[in-house]
């Protein structure tokens, strides 16, 4: 019985890793593309707006009424539909005729929420491609931290034991052992540490491509762009199409509530049934709405509805200079970023190196100990993290930048 259950077990488990792929960064970004529910959310949300589009504007439903008039209830004639010549069975039919304008405006909110749920779908696409891009390169270089700190560790740990025998021998003092088990204590803390990030970035990398155990593969992207390319494509950000779809959904409501100060119209047919003696009757008829009041009834809301639109468009140029801000601010933190990758790749990590070739140098020719070598490595990992770290950083600004501000998207 344990060895079936085991058996079910396995084969419940085997499609979930049949169906992990590795995933390169490009294929990571396409897979997140067509399976992030974000995406279907921002496509569904038109759908539903172009399906309301179409009864925007139409004539409200026609009304039909049954009843009796002039019942008497009195007198000779009294509970009888027959001893009457006025009383009749009728039978109406009423339609409303909001004003043009009304029905004009009408449609242009449903132009505009159009417009707002396609604007949505261009933020969407970037939310979804940022994500699955940023949660890869986070895996990717968690994944390169654990193997370069591992290689570290494998060399350091056996170093531990020869110090605590020069320790027992009189050679070194009982703390400078203690400071070997603290530097690769520090580093095993490092190494869960960095455990934990490549198992988040994994579980974000799944959000996004509905691969519940994504495998990366292949190297991170070298991307370039130009400054000045970027700044000229800020107009055609998708949270200023945002907020532009916004500004015209904001003015349709102005004429939607402007349209409000014009008569509404609404005209009746009704048929009267009478005893065949007096004959049968119809009736016609047109009522207008009269907008009397219009400075306590609509102009106020034509007030609130024109500083939504004057609103609107704050907010959008308030948009525009955020994103002017965050550029700069991306631009400047990505020379920095370069900058300080550029010196530990080539200053800070050689210099480790030395220290290590120099330290075990010395302790070959016994003018140093056994102590001091292990410092050396312990710090040459410390470097080349550091340098990982720099690099990942560099990466992950060029993507963010290209991502989010570039037209063409990666």
């Amino acid at each position: 019985m344990k060895r079936i259950l085991a058996g079910c077990l396995i084969a419940a488990a085997f499609p979930a890793a049949v169906s992990a792929k590795p995933l390169s960064f490009t294929n990571a970004v396409a897979e997140a593309t067509t399976q992030a529910r974000l995406n279907e959310a921002a496509r569904l949300r038109v759908s539903a707006a172009r399906s309301a589009a179409r009864a925007a504007g139409a004539l409200p439903d026609p009304r039909l009424s049954v009843g009796v008039e002039n019942f008497p209830v009195s007198g000779p004639p009294a509970f009888s539909i027959s001893q009457d010549e006025m009383t009749m069975l009728k039978v109406g039919l009423q339609q409303e005729l909001p004003n043009p304008a009304k029905r004009r405006a009408a449609r242009g909110v449903a132009e505009a929420e159009i417009g707002v749920a396609q604007a949505q779908i261009g933020s969407a696409a970037r939310e979804v491609r940022l994500g699955a891009a940023m949660a890869w390169i986070d895996l990717a270089y968690a994944e390169r931290r654990l193997a370069v700190l591992d290689h570290i560790l494998a060399g350091l740990r056996p170093l531990t034991m020869p110090a605590n025998s020069a320790v027992a021998s009189g050679s070194a003092r009982p703390a400078q052992a203690l400071q070997s088990a603290q530097a690769v204590a520090a580093l095993e803390d490092r190494r869960s540490e960095l455990l934990a990030n490549a198992a988040a970035a994994r579980a974000t990398l799944a959000r996004w491509t509905g691969d519940p155990s994504p495998q990366i593969v292949g190297n991170p992207p070298e991307l370039a762009f130009e400054p000045a390319h970027l700044r000229a494509e800020l107009e055609a950000h998708p949270r200023l199409i945002a907020a532009d779809a916004s500004v015209e959904l904001a003015e349709a409501n102005v004429r939607t509530a402007q349209a409000e100060k014009r008569p509404d119209f609404e005209f009746e047919v009704a048929y009267g049934r009478r005893d065949p003696r007096f004959g049968d009757m119809v009736s016609a008829g047109i009522s207008v709405s009269l907008p009397l009041f219009a400075a306590q009834r609509q102009d106020p809301l034509i007030a609130a509805r024109v500083a939504d639109a004057a609103r609107a468009a704050a907010d959008r140029e308030d948009a525009r200079r955020a994103l002017v801000a965050e550029l700069e601010v991306g631009l400047a933190d990505h020379v920095m970023h370069h900058d300080q990758w550029m010196r530990s790749r080539d200053t800070l990590l050689p210099l480790a190196r030395q220290r290590v070739q120099l330290e075990t140098a010395s302790y070959g020719a016994r003018r140093a100990g056994l102590v001091e070598v292990v410092e050396a490595h312990a710090m040459l990992a410390e470097a080349e993290l550091t340098a990982i770290d720099r690099e990942a950083e560099v990466v992950r600004d060029a993507v963010r930048l290209s991502i989010s501000f570039g037209r063409d998207l990666p």
